[in-house]
């Protein structure tokens, strides 16, 4: 077993999982921040120890053994064949990815371990399996999802909430999706299975959005030493 800090490659370094991730890895003694990628030249080339790159200069950052990804789809592209070039895992988030995309990412987990997610909350990830179980249990019964968000947010269903439902409706469930915008919500996210005089709920509350910063840090010193492949975040728990 590997016993010696994470080198890390943090793609969107100035956006608000950037940051979360910047002070999390800074915290934390198994990793270390090697390189931080931002879209334009950055105003410092070091900060807090960490060097800074823009993303027209990715080719030239240092070595990493995992690059976490939350940046904008325009920019995803060359971070993912910079991995596929070096054999490096890769943990993004990135959200709009296109279908092209998409089929990229495909064909990399042929020859490198990755693993994309609409929310990388261990948690979540632990939901997602209860509900996929749930689901395959109790054949016949309703299932609806309630998802409530600040009111900020702009899609609905929100990701999460589809990838529950993906999960609930491959195990044979058929289910109904409740959107709710009010306050200053992170996420909370009801699957509810209603039968004949009876119901089970099963419910995720967020109430600090660093969870999801530590989720995709957990993702990637998880992915260090994987086989290729496409993982999801509940396979790298445990």
């Amino acid at each position: 077993m590997n016993t010696s800090p994470l080198k890390l490659l943090i793609h969107g370094a100035s956006g608000r999982m950037g940051r979360a991730l910047l002070r999390l890895a800074a915290e934390d003694e198994a990793t270390t921040v090697v390189a931080a990628v931002v879209r334009r030249s950055p105003a410092q080339r070091v900060l807090d120890e960490v060097p800074y790159f823009a993303s027209s200069e990715l080719a030239g950052v240092p070595a990493f053994d995992v690059a976490i990804d939350f940046s904008l789809p325009e920019g995803f592209d060359p971070l993912l064949a910079l991995c596929v070039e070096r054999a490096v895992p890769l943990v993004s988030g990135t959200t709009g990815l296109g279908d092209g995309q998409r089929a990229a990412l495909d064909a990399a987990a042929a020859r490198i371990a990755l693993v994309w997610a609409s929310n990388f909350s261990l948690g979540v990830a632990v939901l997602t399996d209860l509900v996929e179980r749930a689901a395959g249990t109790l054949p016949g019964w309703d299932c609806d999802i309630v998802e409530s968000h600040h009111i900020h947010k702009k899609d609905a269903p929100s990701g999460t909430a589809l990838t529950l439902g993906e999960a609930a409706t491959g195990s044979g469930a058929q289910p109904r999706y409740a959107s709710l915008r009010a306050g200053d919500i992170v996420g909370e996210h009801l699957v509810q299975f209603t039968g004949i005089g009876e119901r089970i709920e099963l419910v995720h509350r967020a109430t600090n959005r660093d969870i999801f910063a530590r989720g995709a840090l957990h993702s990637a010193k998880r992915l260090r030493g994987k086989a290729p492949g496409h993982y999801r975040v509940r396979d790298l728990i445990g």
